[in-house]
């Protein structure tokens, strides 16, 4: 493997170059598309702490350690901004988020929509979510090769359309709301990054006034009536100096949440119902402490579920549905000791140390018990397990994606077994968010 480096450190300093392969762009992201844990650890055999690659015409440098993805999500000296890189990855789709926003003003926006997942709202979310989840997991069809991804996509667009938008709509809408999203997602990894017609691009920015369109519509019928769902809470959201949203900032927060809520659950949900099918012993073991507690997970109840809190977050582990922090340096500054020059992306990548032999036993292997109080491999570093982000853009509804999680997972234990075929294993679309190529075909039984 050739070594390049990324730019040389400036005359009389002590910094380290970057050091990566110099190959084209197109050539290293079909590496990463085709085997991103196997490139990463190829990377930090040949080049040790860090590395770069090439892609979309820009040089990213990606920490390979523990202590390089705590040094990009801590960003002390504040050399380090969110919006010039995810503005450039997705920005066009889902601008003004929540995650694109820096400094002053991402700490204003975030002490208002702080407001809509505090502990208040997420018991009555928990609350509403309850019945229309059961009914959801009892209408599942049954039998050989049922798509278990599709299944999922459908019940948490229809708790998104329910819980955030307070909103039944018919099926056509729905699935319409639903293809948006898809096209903006899968825009951001684009390899052609223009508008040009039948391009991943234009259907992306297709998909964006789309529902700019959809959640301006019905914005003044929910600045008029409160109701408990998030469309309406964020409408009447206001931080503890009395700030509020306009209504622009609310169509653009609502289209940021919606999709992050909507697509990490399903990728988290399918990731753990695949797991628990290769490993029916776990299943049996989740299924069985499901039994002995409560019909329906409570507030006060979520954390007796220890069983399916391992499963997750042994799921979010192996595969992490955010890509990782995406940061631009806005001047001359340094990872772990490592010269990185104004202007170069950075990607702090979650499946980087998810997958470190330092970090944890085994790391390919699935073993929920590793989370146990006994062993706590998730403790060895603060960013051993990083699937909910790092720092003051650590996922804010992240409690709110565990209840759902564990709501849906614990009514599929109870009304069903799963199961794929012998030797089956999955293979991972990386061209956007990991999912499943085949859907992941299951089969599946009413007990």
């Amino acid at each position: 493997m050739r070594t390049k480096q990324l730019a040389p450190p400036p005359a009389g300093s002590d910094l380290r170059p970057i050091n990566g392969t110099g190959d084209p762009g197109v050539i290293e992201l079909l590496r990463f598309f085709r085997n991103p844990v196997r490139l990463v650890a190829q990377r930090r055999e040949a080049f040790g702490d860090i590395t770069y690659i090439n892609a979309f015409g820009q040089k990213f440098a990606v920490p390979l350690t523990a202590d390089g993805a705590e040094s990009v999500a801590a960003n002390r000296q504040k050399a380090l901004a969110a919006e010039p890189a995810w503005g450039f990855l997705i920005g066009p789709f889902f601008r003004r988020g929540i995650l694109l926003m820096d400094f002053e003003e991402h700490r204003h926006h975030r002490l208002i929509l702080q407001h809509a997942f505090n502990n208040k709202h997420l018991r009555g979310y928990l609350d509403d979510m309850q019945p229309m989840l059961r009914d959801g997991v009892r209408g599942l069809p049954v039998g050989e090769n049922i798509l278990i991804l599709d299944r999922f996509k459908e019940l948490t667009l229809d708790l998104a359309l329910e819980i955030f938008l307070g909103m039944d709509l018919p099926r056509p809408e729905a699935d319409r709301i639903n293809k948006a999203f898809i096209d903006c997602v899968n825009a951001g990894m684009s390899l052609v990054r223009r508008n040009i017609p039948g391009t991943k691009w234009a259907r992306g920015l297709a998909g964006r006034a789309v529902l700019e369109e959809f959640f301006r519509a019905h914005l003044p019928a929910k600045r008029a009536t409160e109701t408990p769902d998030l469309f309406s809470v964020l409408c009447r959201a206001r931080s503890e100096e009395g700030h509020t949203f306009t209504d622009e900032d609310v169509v653009n927060h609502m289209i940021f949440v919606l999709m992050a809520a909507h697509d990490t659950s399903t990728i988290t949900l399918t990731t753990m119902a695949y797991y628990l099918a290769l490993h029916p012993e776990w299943q049996e073991k989740a299924r069985a402490q499901s039994r002995a507690l409560p019909r329906d997970i409570t507030y006060d109840n979520l954390a007796e579920f220890t069983v399916l809190d391992a499963v997750m977050k042994e799921s979010l582990r192996l595969n992490s549905p955010v890509p990782g922090l995406a940061r631009r340096a806005l001047e001359d500054t340094e990872i772990d000791g490592h010269f990185v020059p104004k202007g170069t992306y950075v990607s702090a990548i979650g499946m980087v140390n998810h997958h470190n032999p330092a970090l944890w036993t085994d790391p390919e292997r699935f073993d929920p018990d590793r989370f146990s109080p006994e062993r706590a491999e998730d403790k060895s570093h603060r960013y051993a397990w990083m699937p909910f982000g790092g720092g003051v853009h650590k996922c804010i509804g992240l409690y709110f994606a565990q209840m759902e999680i564990k709501t849906i997972m614990h009514n599929l234990l109870l009304e069903y077994e799963w199961s794929v075929p012998d030797g089956y294993t999955w293979k991972l679309d990386n061209t956007t968010l990991p999912v499943p190529k085949d859907r992941l075909p299951v089969t599946l039984r009413a007990i």
